[in-house]
């Protein structure tokens, strides 16, 4: 895994000064060496984290006959296979054995079918030093980031958009209808960044650019395509599938460690691995650390353990970084303990598994068990009286029961936008500063979405739109840039195009049934852990910020960041100080919108105030 920034189009700057400086903001992604090229059309930047040949896999890379050269972020763990029939079949010449020039080769030969060969995470360039043409694309389930801006003549693009910043051209401004999105949401669900004309490569997609037009065309979109198995085949298939997918990501010249919580997703990792070395992270504070778990399965399956207690100190000193490496505001919680988790697993190893994607590829989140009261609910009471108790319940301190009233007001099409949902539409709307309110509203954002699902039942209606939305712009965004903090690469096993298409195929029923989620995943990873791991409930990273904004130290370390001056040009300013003041007092619990605020606001200082 390592970092690129690049750009097309001339200026009047020092070329090759500026591409430096570009890659000098992503070093933490490549602390092990740099390289660039640059021609009167294009310079690209590169960073690297050795991983896979060591010796040879510098970049950027050069076709053996000059015409060609790539920059490349990622693993492609089926690069020996498709280097074999280049060389079989095509006769094709490799003067390194990365899987980078693997790409390079491929595209040389194969076109733009090379991305939907690939197996593996990526994101990549390709520049024709002849037509100076270039070719790009982004994994299938954008495991890997890709960013790009036309700006003043230039096309940007990179692994962070943090390197933009040192180019002449770039423009910074905060995106309005982002903004308001990222309040309801809790990270920006938008092709469009936080930055203004600033955007993300969708997942599963590939672009062209002659130096006018950037042309981008999807190579892969998930759909579903139920199968008819039978409980214990479908647990077979998983068991087989994954361990298959487990292999390929231990692919490495360096030693591979493992994240490990309390939960079945990192335990079904690391015990099929069984790797030297393990990590977990927990919080000094009583029912917020699953750090026992970790260590007791370690004792089961003889691995070792290294974990690390964050105390509250460390939780709000590591805010700011966390917003500066995220490249967008991003109030998830749990970005800090997994950026000290990488930080402790990067003293040992280069390279770590974890168990996201799971629950969007089986049914995990509890969002997606059936509430028999729920259908009762919307069986009694009429449509119109629902409507008005959820739009009364969306303007209530959060309670108990709440939540209940406002998912069951109305059809999941309307309702569900994800595993967050801080704020609703109009609540969004009175805590913006006028200047920044906007007609944009989230079913503008997950109808598209639903509209391609019409015909799927309400679970896959919501596994489809997590896949799309949550899993791309929140869980794989915070793992991304949290561990490449600390030059740390992450793999996914549960995010492989062979997991995908087992899990495509599987039926509704052995994804959730009854108050089980995951049923099918679960039951297969009994073969692999002891049934408390296999079967205990989905806790995530437990965070205890709403116990900590009622200390005094941390309320006023908030209130005083609610009261700068430059707070008002976005915000509702007497709102947010109330919302602390009744969070401290036990009024209602506002900590998930005073953090999703709060965490703008460290990421706008990071980004327009202090830098």
């Amino acid at each position: 895994m390592c970092g690129f920034a690049g750009y097309y189009g001339a200026g009047d700057f020092n070329r090759e000064e500026v591409i430096d400086q570009m890659g000098e903001r992503i070093a933490h992604r490549g602390p092990d060496s740099k390289g660039s090229f640059v021609d009167d059309y294009v310079a690209l930047g590169f960073r690297r984290l050795s991983i896979i040949d060591l010796e040879g896999g510098s970049q950027p890379i050069h076709s053996a006959d000059g015409k060609h050269v790539i920059i490349f972020n990622g693993e492609i763990y089926n690069y020996q296979e498709i280097r074999k029939e280049l060389i079989e079949k095509h006769g094709c010449q490799f003067q390194t054995n990365s899987d980078t020039e693997v790409i390079l080769q491929g595209y040389k030969t194969y076109g733009e079918k090379i991305a939907s060969m690939l197996r593996g995470m990526f994101a990549f360039v390709i520049y024709d030093k002849e037509t100076h043409n270039l070719f790009g694309s982004r994994d299938y389930f954008g495991i890997k980031p890709f960013y790009y801006a036309q700006m003043n003549g230039s096309l940007l693009f990179g692994s962070e958009i943090k390197s933009f910043l040192a180019h002449p051209h770039f423009h910074k401004e905060v995106n309005k209808d982002a903004l308001k999105m990222y309040l309801i949401f809790q990270y920006t669900p938008l092709l469009e960044t936080m930055f203004k004309g600033v955007f993300k490569l969708e997942p599963g997609t590939y672009f062209t650019y002659d130096g006018k037009e950037l042309k981008k065309t999807k190579y892969f979109d998930p759909t579903y395509a139920k199968k008819d198995r039978s409980f214990d085949e479908t647990v077979k298939l998983i068991g087989e599938t994954i361990q298959d997918s487990v292999d390929y990501h231990q692919i490495a010249d360096v030693e591979v460690g493992s994240f490990l919580s309390g939960g079945v997703d990192s335990s079904y990792i690391a015990s099929t691995v069984k790797p030297m070395k393990t990590y977990s992270v927990g919080f000094e504070v009583g029912g917020f650390d699953e750090t026992t778990f970790s260590k007791d399965l370690c004792d089961i399956l003889h691995m070792s353990n290294a974990k690390k207690e964050i105390s509250s100190d460390e939780f709000f000193d590591a805010l700011p970084e966390v917003q500066y490496h995220s490249d967008e505001p991003h109030a998830n919680l749990s970005a800090v303990p997994l950026y000290y988790l990488s930080q402790l697993a990067a003293k040992d190893v280069k390279v770590v598994l974890s168990g996201e994607g799971a629950d969007e590829m089986f049914g995990g989140y509890e969002t997606y068990i059936p509430s028999k009261s729920g259908d009762m609910y919307r069986k009694i009471v009429p449509a119109s009286i629902r409507k008005k108790l959820g739009d009364w319940a969306k303007h209530q301190p959060d309670k108990r029961g709440l939540n209940f009233l406002k998912r069951n007001a109305t059809s999941v099409e309307d309702s569900y936008i994800g595993q967050a949902f801080i704020m609703d539409n109009e609540e969004a709307d009175e805590v913006l500063s006028p200047a920044y309110k906007s007609k944009m509203r989230y079913q503008d954002v997950t109808k598209p979405y639903f509209d391609q699902v019409k015909d799927q039942d309400d679970l896959h209606k919501k596994l489809f739109l997590d896949m799309h939305l949550w899993l791309p712009h929140d869980i794989l965004l915070k793992a991304d840039k949290m561990t490449m903090a600390h030059s740390l690469e992450l793999r996914v096993p549960y995010l492989d195009k062979k997991v995908w298409e087992l899990a495509r195929s599987i039926d509704s029923k052995y994804c959730v049934d009854g108050m089980e989620t995951k049923k099918a995943f679960r039951t297969s990873a009994l073969s692999h852990i002891p049934m408390d791991w296999a079967k205990r409930k989905k806790l995530g990273f437990l965070v205890p910020f709403r116990v900590w904004l009622r200390e005094d130290k941390y309320y006023n370390k908030v209130k005083e960041m609610f009261q700068k001056d430059f707070v008002s040009e976005f915000f509702n300013q007497e709102l947010l100080l109330k919302w602390l003041e009744d969070h401290k007092n036990k009024v209602g619990n506002y900590h998930r919108k005073i953090y999703t605020v709060y965490s703008f606001l460290l990421w706008y200082e990071q980004y327009f105030v202090l830098r």
